[in-house]
């Protein structure tokens, strides 16, 4: 295995599917510190919507990246990235196992095959193809990329301007087309890297998740919301959009008629971001999914997950 965020373990798995719990107990079995994948967790003074691990939730263990930006800033893909290899290098130097845990799965396919940046910014073509969307409108922008690289068109909506622009920029500066350039860079992780997800059956994820949405409602999500929406600096769109934050910001607004109504489309928008999230876990090579029962603890899945980390990084299957 080369590299830091290779030398890692990663328990992942959807919403709601109980990594939290799971990996405190892998990390007390290792004397493990946990760094979180999670791209709602990185935020300061959002604690309920996020389902961010309380500290007696942590039970003394260590976590990383949690609390480290404010809800007015941003975090790339690649930000998190550098952060999360830096992590690994100081969680390593105290002689600690670092233990990735979360369900963001871009940021895990990040960590674990890296990112393709592609050539630097050019200011005067990219000015250039600002100004023919202006022009000739955005439609005709993603079909001159459909012309030039059809996968990336196909992945694009034609009102992405910025990312139709920026896989443009790429074909026309490198004359390779952004779609080929990121395939050759998509290479699984060494098969000795363990990342193990957790497979609930689907009636039971639904309830947890139910039963999740309507205990942040009385934890209080909804004034949490409210002190975030009349801070002196107003919420990114990233975070104001997260789930849960975008339909109580409606609630607040009065978009939405009832608190009842809030929390119907936040527990079904929570099943469809699960659903995505096992696509994506799916389609990783690296990712194995391990069932759990309904009625196991937790220090039991960590267990069962620890054994099979351990047969995956001996190269044992």
């Amino acid at each position: 295995m080369t590299g830091p965020l290779h030398r890692a373990r990663y328990l992942t798995g959807p919403t709601a599917s109980g990594k939290t719990a799971v990996g405190v107990a892998l990390a007390e079995r290792w004397g493990a510190e946990v760094i979180a994948l999670d791209s709602m967790t990185l935020y300061r003074g959002m604690e309920v919507g996020t389902a961010k691990p309380t500290e007696a939730e942590r039970r003394g263990v260590p976590h990383h990246l949690i609390d480290v930006l404010d809800p007015w800033e941003s975090a790339s893909v690649a930000w998190y990235r550098d952060r999360a290899s830096a992590a690994v290098l100081d969680v390593e130097a105290r002689g600690r196992i670092p233990l990735f845990v979360g369900g963001t799965p871009m940021y895990l396919k990040a960590l674990l095959r890296g990112l393709f940046e592609g050539p630097p910014a050019d200011p005067a073509l990219r000015a250039e193809l600002e100004f023919e969307a202006d022009r000739l409108g955005d439609a005709a922008l993603h079909d001159r990329l459909a012309g030039l690289d059809p996968p990336a068109a196909s992945r694009l909506h034609p009102n992405d301007r910025r990312r139709v622009i920026r896989a443009l920029e790429v074909v026309l500066a490198t004359g390779l087309p952004l779609s080929d350039q990121q395939r050759e860079h998509d290479r699984p992780a060494p098969p000795e890297v363990p990342v193990i997800a957790l497979d609930r059956p689907r009636g039971e994820l639904r309830g947890r998740i139910d039963r999740r949405v309507g205990l942040m409602f009385a934890e209080g999500l909804v004034d949490e919301v409210r002190r975030l929406v009349e801070a002196p600096r107003p919420l990114h769109p990233v975070p104001s959009q997260g789930v849960g934050y975008g339909e109580v910001v409606d609630l607040l607004a009065g978009r939405v008629a009832t608190e009842a109504e809030a929390i119907a489309r936040i527990q079904a928008r929570t099943r469809q971001f699960a659903k995505r999230q096992m696509t994506w876990f799916r389609g990783l090579d690296e990712v194995e999914l391990l069932p759990v029962p309904d009625d196991e603890p937790p220090e039991a899945t960590a267990a069962r997950v620890a054994d099979r980390m351990e047969a995956i990084r001996a190269g044992r299957g």
